[in-house]
């Protein structure tokens, strides 16, 4: 587990640098750091080397051991796509749970409408999908690939 700091501004600026990795690593998690200055910052399991910015070995520390982490590359996330039951997420990825914001567990029958989009988080060492409550009685993942910014709506 490498960390990598290229200075982006904004989660979307991470995952994009992620997605366009040949190879695409194992496992790629964003996190946000503070220093020397605010970014995101990226923690990588891959066999290829990357160079190591001595400000992120804390935040690469803490992803490999689960602590921490919002994952954007990890196993199965290419067949998380769709609408899928919580049973079948578990089944085809390495996201060990599926929560509803609030509300804990979801049953394994609800159905989620990935919207091709699904950022878990590391928690307790575990990737653990939150979902909120959408039309129909089914879910979507809580974080949104372009969502609505704070206060949009106020001038």
């Amino acid at each position: 587990m490498v960390g990598v700091s290229l200075g982006h501004a904004t989660l979307a600026e991470a995952d994009h640098w992620i997605q366009s990795l040949t190879p695409p690593p194992v496992l790629a998690c964003t996190h946000l750091v503070s220093e020397p200055f605010p970014h995101v910052a990226v923690s990588l399991l891959t066999a290829h080397p990357f160079e190591t910015a001595p400000e992120l070995a804390a935040a690469a520390t803490a992803a490999a051991a689960g602590r921490h982490g919002r994952a954007v590359r990890f196993p199965g996330v290419e067949r998380l796509t769709g609408s899928l039951t919580v049973s079948e997420i578990l089944q085809r990825s390495s996201i060990a749970r599926v929560e509803v914001l609030g509300g804990g567990p979801a049953a394994p029958d609800v159905v989620v409408d990935t919207g091709d989009f699904v950022r878990p988080q590391f928690r307790e060492g575990e990737l653990v999908l939150v979902t909120t409550p959408a039309a129909g009685g089914r879910l979507i993942p809580f974080e949104s690939r372009n969502p609505t910014p704070c206060c949009a709506d106020h001038p």
